[in-house]
């Protein structure tokens, strides 16, 4: 009996013969048939593959092709542009790492007999490297995947861009069909696993339009004082100038600036001389200008003369067109303001180590994309930062006591979940968006950066987020910094927050644009 119970488990653990034999003739008819295709496309005589080919497969050396269609995307200007060349060129790093490094080390697969190529035709560069699978194509299809993950417009002409350079690669004698083949799904897999901890920006096209109302129509500008921070935007602001002049030549304009000069003071004294208050400037400047208008009972125009121009970009005054067309057709909104200790802010407002987030992570984003900068400012946040203890009530009278890390209030409910906010649905749903990441053990970092890494951190225990339209947030361990709309402020041990529904007038265009 002992002797056929092992004889069974012997048998059990022996691979069965007939399956090894199948896999075996597979794999040749596999070869034969990539083998086949490359002699077929190698001694196919043709002028117009000897001309193009090299050209093009040189053109993708290095990814020289793909950074110089990054670089065109990204001064297009178009939001979407800038995403998909941050994604597409991280997506070609990752996957060139894992093709040159990884597959090509485990797959010893020899490169393809030249002899049959013309020698016209051949790589200028033949790689030393094994040949499984194709790095060019990989990097090709990494950044055709990865750019249209957020520009869906751009797939069908860098896939087939990508498809060209692939081919490229066997007709020029570098590749195998299957090495191009295994390339071009190692890089689609690449970009798609780019977007589980940055997932791709998809705006709800049914999401609620701010109720817009017809105004007077203002063809030059009467009536109507600019603030200006020429200064902004690294000096961004005082180039819109020009146009300003030209598009409303009875504008008043007030620069700011000067040593020693009050910028609140000089907003509020303009708020109260005019009829529509203008800003151009940064989110702190725009701030002020809200707040000052919003006491003076007149519409905010802001023009997008700021680095992140966060605002002006939800109110749909982005471009500069996009704001000239709207006051020049008076169109006007209401919108929500926040509030926290009795100041004003437009946007958010943060204690403890958020502040340092957003200042790490506005210092990547026009590099990479905001998400993705998210990550890293995160990332790096929470590798240093210390834990402060908070307790939360709403107006339903419930507590929540916890440590955080990151925190921040913004002014309406933002999209999507988690820390990597992006845009508001709405800027008149009379809510304040609060978020709170605790962290205070090394391995609740370590969880918190796997979820970020893997896109989960919104269903992470220690994330939570509420939406409500007044807060009141007591903070033992304090006093800490404030900061609102990524200004600075006083030190606080207590956290008072509501929401101002529609306590704002702004022009806004007729139908605000997607972004």
């Amino acid at each position: 009996m002992m002797v056929r119970k092992q004889s069974a488990q012997r048998k059990t653990h022996t691979p069965d013969p007939g399956n090894t034999r199948r896999w075996r003739s597979v794999r040749r008819q596999i070869d034969t048939l990539d083998v086949a295709t490359f002699n077929a496309i190698a001694g196919t005589k043709s002028p117009l593959l000897d001309a193009t080919m090299p050209r093009l497969t040189r053109a993708a050396d290095r990814s020289v092709l793909w950074i110089a269609i990054a670089g065109l995307m990204v001064l297009s200007g178009r939001a979407r542009a800038r995403l998909g060349a941050a994604r597409g060129l991280v997506s070609i790093a990752i996957t060139s790492l894992i093709a040159n490094q990884v597959s090509k080390r485990i797959h010893r697969r020899p490169r393809p007999s030249i002899t049959q190529v013309p020698a016209q035709r051949l790589a200028h560069r033949i790689p030393e490297s094994t040949s499984f699978p194709s790095g060019h194509s990989a990097s090709a299809m990494a950044f055709a995947a990865g750019a249209s993950a957020e520009w869906p417009a751009l797939s069908v002409p860098l896939r087939t861009l990508a498809g060209l350079v692939g081919f490229s690669r066997v007709a020029t004698g570098a590749h195998y069909p299957s090495d191009v083949l295994a390339g071009f799904a190692l890089g689609e897999t690449i970009a798609w696993l780019t977007t589980r901890p940055v997932p791709v920006e998809h705006i709800d096209p049914t999401r609620d339009d701010l109720s817009v109302h017809a105004g007077t129509p203002n063809p030059d500008g009467e009536g109507i004082a600019l603030v200006i921070n020429p200064k902004s935007g690294s000096g961004r602001a005082a180039k819109i100038l020009p146009a300003v002049h030209e598009a409303f030549p009875r504008m008043r304009i007030v620069e700011l600036g000067r040593d020693g000069e009050d910028y609140g003071q000089v907003i509020r004294e303009t708020a109260a001389s005019c009829e529509v208050l203008a800003v151009a400037g940064g989110d702190g400047t725009v701030q002020q200008a809200a707040a000052a208008a919003m006491h003076h009972g007149i519409p905010l125009a802001v023009f997008p003369a700021g680095t992140f121009n966060h605002f002006a970009k939800d109110l749909g005054m982005f471009p500069l067109k996009a704001a000239i067309d709207a006051i020049h057709a008076g169109t006007y909104a209401k919108v929500d303001l926040g509030e926290a200790n009795g100041t004003i802010f437009v946007n958010t407002a943060s204690i403890g180590a958020y502040t340092d987030f957003v200042a790490i992570r506005e210092k990547y984003e026009r590099r990479i994309s905001k998400p993705l900068a998210a990550v890293i400012a995160a990332i790096r946040t929470l590798g240093r930062g210390k834990a402060v203890r908070v307790r939360v009530q709403d107006l339903d009278g419930e507590t929540v006591d916890a440590k955080f890390s990151l925190l921040f209030i913004g002014n309406g409910r933002y999209e999507p979940r988690g820390f990597a906010p992006v845009y508001r649905a709405a800027l008149d749903d009379s809510r304040l968006d609060l978020r709170v990441l605790g962290v205070t053990r090394p391995a609740s970092r370590a969880r918190v950066l796997l979820d970020l890494l893997t896109g989960r951190v919104a269903r992470n225990k220690r994330y939570q987020q509420f939406s409500d339209a007044e807060y009141h947030l007591e903070l033992p361990d304090g006093p800490y910094r404030i900061a609102r709309d990524g200004e600075l402020g006083e030190e606080i041990s207590r956290l008072d927050a509501k929401v101002l529904p529609r306590a704002l007038t702004v022009i806004t265009p007729a139908r605000r644009k997607r972004r």
